[in-house]
């Protein structure tokens, strides 16, 4: 199709050329398609806090929190297939002890094999101090595209060195690998450092999957790796084994300025390495400590004036997407006393710090947020926010990349929350005279539709009562317009445009009431992102077009 084209004059009346945005600047729309409430507390999970995780796939969007695993018809969010975390993992093969629970969910959708990964840990119900027990990663491989089909199931020894606990276990996948990464306790209060697995990913989706050669990467020093590893989820083969953390997730309230990426060497083979870690200097970061401490002034307010929610801190609780050749990440921060976004974008392949940015808003505080970017350079936010005037609600960013400069839009209402919130950790907390905390989060999701890249799909929370949370599942549809840019150089005028505008084609014609378009695939050059077309000057009229047929 042709969009409308404005004119613009470059050099007196020599050359006159046709773009598509006449400040320079991509253009992104976005539209909400299916937005439904997927699980609620006291219905489908007991959880507090749910994990809000889920993921899309080609027929089905799959749900997986704490306490519920639910599968929705893509086409009109119709659930059409719940079970529990427990009844999940048992129909996978595995045999879970009844004094265990499960927590921590994450799911993938990857499209290359169609096949879906999911993960959790386990923990001991029995102790009053889980964290004192050793526990295992939990590992599932879909044989099909299906998730409501056959799944295939693993358990092995989360540290299988010093048998310290894994919390808050995080999942990646990419052209090779599978990696699984947590945070070692011996005691919540006596963190040891991030433990990393990687897992070949052809063993896994083999006729008969296996994990007899997957490779512990032991647990490592915060200092030299970082702290809560997210592990890269990549398709499209731009990016491998890497690996990506906070130099410290800000929980002594002082500002930060580092993140830290390395990568698995080799993964896929019986013999990955790690290389040296690459420590980023960033822009400092702030966000103090909120969880479970109940430091009032720095967690989310709500309408009722009060600020009981917690946010966490900045570790990087969302996946890390990888399209590109780019590493999209996000977390929490600080500005002017409101909870706001930081963003990232990081060169997969030299570990440098290619851009970054603050997302703050003057009204609301965003916390809990997840990214996603396709290859038509368009980014996704999800949060959540909430304000003296604003229910704790669901939001969308969306953003496009033009130039190597990402610009993000105002946060987009997807759900509204129906009141404050107030859990019934909260009230069982001020019965033990503890600060009033009710947890949230810990995370949120988003998915680029394997079907269609223009369309990312969130999951998050709301609270659809005084003391329930619900899930809001979001069908996010964008369309972006590309730039076509015009520079002199000399005798020579360079007409460029974002690689990433894939379909669309450079045209050109001499007279706008005549002549047919013609298509220019010659003398064509990419460069840091962008294509290249050099023709001489001359005192001939041409204009130019991006076309998609």
């Amino acid at each position: 199709m042709t969009f409308p084209l404005p004119i613009h004059r470059l050099i007196g009346n020599v050359f006159l050329f046709l773009f598509f945005v006449s400040e320079g600047h991509a253009q992104v729309t976005l539209q909400i398609g299916q937005n439904f409430t997927g699980s609620t507390y006291g219905v489908h999970s007991q959880s507090l806090p749910p994990d809000s995780n889920g993921e899309i796939g080609p027929r089905h969007f799959m749900e997986f929190i704490n306490g519920t695993v639910s599968v929705y018809n893509k086409t009109n969010g119709v659930s059409i297939q719940r079970k529990t975390n427990l009844k999940f993992w048992s129909d996978s093969g595995l045999i879970i002890s009844p004094d265990s629970g499960v927590s921590d969910p994450r799911v993938i959708y990857d499209p290359t094999v169609q096949r879906w990964f999911a993960a959790q840990v386990n923990y001991s119900g029995n102790s009053t101090d889980p964290s004192l027990q050793a526990n295992d990663f939990l590992l599932a491989v879909s044989a099909t595209s299906d998730p409501t089909g056959l799944w295939r199931g693993f358990q092995f020894q989360a540290d299988p060195d010093a048998g310290s606990f894994a919390d808050f276990p995080t999942l990646g996948v990419d052209a090779n690998a599978v990696y699984l990464s947590g945070d070692f306790y011996h005691g919540m209060t006596n963190p040891l450092g991030a433990g990393l697995v990687s897992i070949p990913k052809a063993d896994l989706i083999a006729s008969t999957p296996t994990i007899a050669n997957r490779t512990w990467h032991g647990v490592m020093s915060y200092d030299e790796r970082g702290q809560v590893l997210q592990p890269a989820t990549c398709f499209d083969g731009t990016s491998s084994g890497n690996i990506l953390g906070m130099g410290d997730i800000g929980n002594d309230s002082d500002p930060h300025s580092n993140i830290v990426n390395f990568a698995v060497q080799n993964p896929g083979t019986t013999n990955p390495t790690l290389s040296a870690s690459s420590h980023i200097t960033v822009s400092p970061y702030v966000v103090p400590f909120n969880d479970l401490v109940g430091v009032p002034m720095f967690n989310p307010v709500q309408p009722d004036g009060t600020r009981h929610i917690t946010a966490n801190e900045a570790r990087l609780s969302a996946k890390v997407y990888a399209v590109a050749g780019v590493l999209y990440a996000v977390h929490s921060t600080e500005v002017n006393g409101r909870i706001a976004i930081r963003w990232y974008r990081v060169n997969a392949t030299t570990h440098t710090l290619l851009e970054s940015g603050t997302i703050a808003d003057s009204n609301l505080d965003l916390f809990f947020p997840s990214i996603a970017a396709n290859n038509n350079g368009t980014v996704v936010i999800g949060c959540n926010g909430c304000s003296v005037n604003t229910f704790l609600s669901c939001f969308a960013i969306v953003g496009q990349i033009v130039n190597g400069v990402a610009t993000f839009g105002s946060p987009v209402l997807l759900k509204a929350g129906a009141t404050s919130y107030h859990g019934v950790d909260e009230f069982i907390a001020e019965l033990l005279d503890e600060p009033p905390i009710s947890r949230w989060g810990d995370y949120s999701a988003i998915s680029v539709d394997p079907s269609d890249p223009s369309r990312f799909w969130t999951i998050q929370m709301y609270p659809s009562d005084t003391d329930v949370w619900s899930t809001q599942i979001t069908e996010l549809l964008t369309t972006s317009t590309p730039t076509l840019s015009i520079t002199l150089s000399n005798n020579f005028v360079v007409v460029s445009w974002p690689v990433t505008s894939s379909g669309f084609n450079l045209e050109s014609k001499t007279n706008l009431t005549g002549d047919a378009w013609t298509l220019i695939s010659q003398n064509l050059s990419t460069n840091n992102g962008q294509i290249y077309f050099q023709t001489p000057r001359t005192n001939a009229a041409t204009f130019f077009r991006l076309h998609k047929p």
